[in-house]
Formats: structure tokens, sequence, C-alpha cells
């Protein structure tokens, strides 16, 4: 697998694994109900989410949109919270032939940006407003605080190995041709080293941006599911 072809799959698979878990929950099947206002009064729930029209000014999606997604978001999580053990078992099913616990703990993470450890429906669909509908900028600084595993404002060459190792164990054995222990660490080796710009050991935000806008497969990926919904 050369270079290009890593930097296609780090990228598309955060999205497709992203998708295929909106797949799993129902939340991109289209559904009926005029009463949008109804759907947001919960009962017996553990948290009440913001205002449709507050959701609506922060994200990039309609009131009807949401309801949808939140109609979606309630069948699943009755209690208005999803857990890490959740995304765990969402992404097992559709890697049944990997170990996608780390990938999900990783991106759990990302959506869990209160670090509450636990994923409120305004998380959800800001990320999703975000990964589906946001600009180049908006799903790379996203992408970026995904591998910013500590937040500490940088990215550093074992974050990147930690991240990169867990998409391929996730793959399991769909990566072809089958890859040495030491694959990853010698493809972010390469790929660090394009992005670390000025050699200071780790990546900064205008660094990963720069370096990513330069290359047209990153940016070909970031645009496959910008109609999902």
């Amino acid at each position: 697998m050369n270079l290009e072809g890593l930097e296609m799959i780090v990228v598309l698979v955060i999205i497709v694994a992203f998708v295929k878990a909106l797949e799993q929950l129902g939340l991109l099947e289209v559904g009926n109900g005029d009463k949008i206002e109804d759907e947001l009064e919960m009962t017996m729930v553990c948290h009440r989410p913001e205002g449709l029209e507050q959701l609506e000014a922060q994200t990039n999606f309609s009131k009807r949109e949401l309801q949808v997604l939140y109609r979606g978001f309630k069948n699943e999580c009755p209690s208005g919270v999803v857990n890490e053990e959740t995304f765990k078992q969402i992404y097992s099913q559709f890697f049944p032939h990997g170990d996608a616990s780390m990938y999900a703990h990783y991106l759990f993470n990302a959506f869990d940006t209160t670090q509450t450890g636990s994923v409120k429906f305004e998380d959800f669909v800001t990320a999703l407003s975000i990964l589906l509908r946001g600009t180049v900028h908006e799903k790379l600084r996203w992408t970026f605080n995904l591998y910013d595993i500590n937040k500490d404002g940088y990215i550093n060459k074992e974050e990147m190995i930690d991240i990169v190792k867990a998409i391929y164990d996730m793959m399991g054995k769909y990566t072809y041709p089958v890859l040495k222990d030491d694959t990853p660490r010698q493809h972010v080796d390469v790929f660090f080293q394009k992005m670390d710009k000025n050699k200071d050991g780790v990546v900064t935000l205008d660094e990963f941006l720069e370096s990513c806008q330069e290359d047209d497969n990153i940016m070909r990926s970031l645009q496959l599911f910008e109609n999902v919904m």
C-alpha cells in the first residue's frame, strides 16, 4: 500500500465507519411525522436536548432533518445519551473480522467534547453536521481533534500511529496485502514527516490543514458523503 493509499484509507474510514454507524442506528432513514416540536418532548429520559431552533442555528440541518435524526436517536438511545460501549457494539457489528474497540474508543472521545463519558443528541448532530455538511476546514479540524488523543493541541507521531493502528485493527483481514506489525509505523513515519513542516516533532493544526489541503486524495475523500442526507 503506497502513501497515497494510506492517506485515503485513514480519512475515508473515519467517515465511512461513521456513516455505517448512522445507518445502524437508523438515523439516515427518512421518516414522516409532522409534529416536530412534539418529537423533542421526552418522558422518562436522563437528558433533554436543546430546542430545535437552537440546534438549527448551530448546525447545517433543517428542523425537519433534526426531527428525523432525533427520532432515530431516541429509538436507539431512550436515555437520551450514548455511552462508549454502544459505540463499540456498533462498530464490532460492521467490522466482525477485526477489532474495532480502540477505534470506537478514539471516535467516542472525539464526539464526547466535554469529556463526560456520554454523548448527547446535541454532540451527535453537531459532529454529523460537520462531517456531512461542514466546510473543508471544519471537517479537517474535526479530524485533527480525533488524532489529538491527549487534547494538547498537537498531534505527535505516537498519536498518529495509535489511530492508524486502530483503523488497521478494525479492518482486520480486509487489509490487503496482509500487513506486518510495523507497517502502520512505517507509513506514519513518511506521512508524519510530510506534515511536520518545521520538523519540531509535532503537527500543529495549521500544518495539518495545509498538508491535507495539498493532497488531492484527501480532498476528494472529504466530499464523498456530502449528499448522504
